[in-house]
C-alpha cells in the first residue's frame, strides 16, 4: 500500500542524509521526496512516499523516531488528509490542435504558463490519479516532450494536529 509520511526534523547538516540512509540500508524504496523549511526556521519537513504493508510502515516510523534529528513522524495515510502533486509538462503542439489543447488544460484546472508557437509548457496541481489522467489525455492531442512531477505533498485535515511529537 502507498503511504505518505511527513517527517519534521531539525534543520541541521546531514539530517536528510540520515533519513535517506535509513531507507537505503533497510532496502525500503522512496518513491518521491520533498523537503522544505517550515514556519520554524530550525525545523524542516520531509514529505516522502513509500510503499509497504502496515507492519513495514510501522517499522519505518519506529526507526525514524529513533533518529536524533527527528522531531515528529506522521503517516498521513492513517487519517484524513489532503494530498497534492504538481506536474509541469513541455508539449509540442501542432497549430491546428493548439486551441483544443489549451481548452483541455484549462478545463482540467491547469494553466498554460509558457505559450509558444511550437508548443506549451503547462502546469497542474492535483492528486496523483488526476495527474496521471491529465498526462494520458494530453498525449492524445500533443507530443509530450518532458514531464516533471513534484511527488505528493500531504497535510492533515483540520481538527488533526500537524505537530505530532516524538513519544
Amino acid at each position: 500500500m502507498r503511504h505518505i509520511i511527513a517527517i519534521n526534523l531539525q534543520n541541521e547538516a546531514g539530517a536528510l542524509t540520515r533519513v535517506a540512509g535509513l531507507f537505503s540500508t533497510r532496502g525500503y524504496n522512496i518513491e518521491s521526496l520533498s523537503v522544505a523549511a517550515t514556519d520554524d526556521p530550525t525545523v524542516s519537513r520531509i514529505t516522502l512516499v513509500t510503499r509497504g504493508s502496515d507492519s513495514v510502515i510501522q517499522q519505518i516510523v519506529s526507526q525514524l523516531n529513533k533518529l536524533i534529528d527527528v522531531v515528529s513522524v506522521e503517516d498521513m495515510t492513517q487519517g484524513e488528509h489532503i494530498e497534492r502533486e504538481l506536474v509541469l509538462l513541455k508539449l509540442k503542439v501542432r497549430p491546428e490542435q493548439a486551441d483544443a489543447v489549451r481548452g483541455y488544460v484549462v478545463r482540467a484546472g491547469g494553466r498554460v504558463i509558457d505559450p509558444a508557437s511550437e508548443g506549451f509548457i503547462v502546469e497542474l496541481t492535483a492528486n496523483e490519479s488526476d495527474i496521471d489522467k491529465f498526462v494520458v489525455d494530453l498525449a492524445k492531442g500533443a507530443q509530450i516532450l518532458e514531464v516533471v512531477r513534484s511527488g505528493a505533498l500531504g497535510i492533515s485535515r483540520l481538527g488533526r494536529s500537524a505537530r505530532l511529537r516524538k513519544a
